[in-house]
């Protein structure tokens, strides 16, 4: 399936490029509203990944949470910041040559194990898939992206790579309101 056209607004990268990594199944009824590469003492060389929960349904998020989140191997933090809000973070260290990666943009470098952890989150037959293909296999997409932003094959060749690099400033969560007397530390 060819690309037919490019997102013009700024998206999440951790969103699309780490979360799948968690291995939490796509689908599942209770997702982050964000993911951030900072927050805080947090910072994006850090490779953790700060995932905003806003638990709507009570019931349902308290399962997923407690037979999910709180049992993930990776977790390594857990914040409270009201009634509506919960911080769980995440942590990424082990994946330090493909976090350098992603930070600099440079998604189609990463491992092919990643890449293919990646692109299994997405539905095949979703925008979704071919775009995150495109990202990660560029190769196979410059012509379509020439013909849509009417430039030559030979200079996205030369860039590399079909997505702009994460903005550490949209990527950086930032909230007034946290009481961090409600942190857990779960090492």
């Amino acid at each position: 399936m060819p690309v037919k056209s490019i997102y013009t607004k700024y998206f999440q990268k951790s969103k699309v490029f780490l979360y799948p990594l968690l291995g939490i199944k796509r689908g599942a009824k209770v997702i982050p509203s964000e993911t951030y590469l900072a927050w805080g003492d947090i910072k994006a060389e850090d490779m953790k990944l700060v995932c905003l929960y806003h638990p709507e349904n009570k019931l349902q998020y308290k399962e997923y949470e407690k037979k999910v989140l709180i049992k993930h191997t990776r977790l390594c933090q857990i914040h409270k910041i009201d009634n509506k809000n919960k911080l769980f973070i995440f942590d990424l260290s082990d994946l330090k040559d493909n976090w350098e990666l992603f930070l600099d943009g440079k998604y189609s470098k990463m491992d092919k194990y990643f890449k293919s952890k990646i692109l299994t989150f997405f539905p095949e037959d979703s925008a979704n898939y071919v775009y995150m293909k495109s990202y990660l296999f560029p190769n196979k997409f410059f012509r379509d992206y020439s013909e849509i932003l009417n430039v030559d094959e030979s200079f996205l060749k030369e860039i590399g790579e079909l997505c702009n690099k994460p903005d550490l400033e949209k990527e950086t969560l930032i909230s007034q309101s946290i009481n961090l007397e409600n942190q857990e530390i779960i090492n």
